[in-house]
């Protein structure tokens, strides 16, 4: 007994006791660091998401998040360190209500005052993918008695995804605007295409060729 007694307190007695007055010394310095509060706003993770399925909501993609603790660490806190997600691995077509208080995560050290929202609700549709027209989209002006004939696209079409219900609702797509202002006979212009409605997403996106074609439009000859 007294053998083990001199091996727990006695032996390197030097090293214990620098040890035992560096752990007293931090405790005294977290103990008296004022404690302060800071709000991050941070992006919502949506994990595991099903492969055949979409978010067909865009309201809710970040969080406020409050968080306490000593002044040390929060004056080193970064939004990076602070995460909030839920589990999508469940979730089937329609709405669904996810709780966001348990399911956000803070360095050691700080804790959760606040998160907003505390709840939310997303909904989902089932995976779509179809091709459609793209339509090039001319502006400009244009030398009297002349009017673009026809402006044309290559690729002529693309293929686009998303949730059904929203990818069901587009006709075409659209390249961003292409001035064409002094075109006497013909030109090619370099756009891209995309997709006015949210959520759909135009796939392996490309640059989009568009040439202009002008043609007299008769309105001169009228005239005279």
């Amino acid at each position: 007994m007294t053998s083990f007694v001199k091996r727990v307190f006695v032996q390197n007695f030097g090293l214990k006791l620098i040890s035992l007055m560096l752990a007293a010394g931090l405790w005294l310095v977290v103990a008296r660091s004022p404690v302060v509060e800071v709000v991050l706003k941070v992006p919502i993770e949506f994990r595991n998401v099903p492969d055949k399925l979409e978010i067909d909501s865009a309201s809710f993609t970040e969080a406020q998040i409050r968080v306490r603790g000593p002044e040390r660490l929060v004056n080193r806190l970064r939004s990076t360190d602070v995460s909030a997600h839920v589990d999508l691995s469940r979730v089937v077509p329609g709405t669904r209500t996810f709780e966001l208080t348990s399911n956000v995560n803070v360095p050691n050290g700080l804790d959760v005052v606040q998160v907003d929202p505390t709840q939310f609700q997303l909904s989902f549709d089932y995976r779509m993918t179809r091709r459609v027209d793209v339509r090039p989209r001319v502006i400009g002006s244009f030398a009297p008695g002349m009017r673009v004939a026809q402006a044309l696209a290559d690729p002529p079409s693309v293929m686009i995804s998303g949730p059904r219900s929203r990818v069901e609702k587009v006709e075409a797509a659209t390249t961003d605007p292409v001035d064409a202002t002094g075109t006497m006979e013909r030109a090619s212009f370099v756009s891209h295409a995309y997709v006015p409605e949210p959520l759909v997403y135009v796939v392996q996106p490309a640059p989009v060729r568009v040439t202009v074609i002008m043609e007299h439009s008769g309105e001169e000859k009228a005239a005279h």
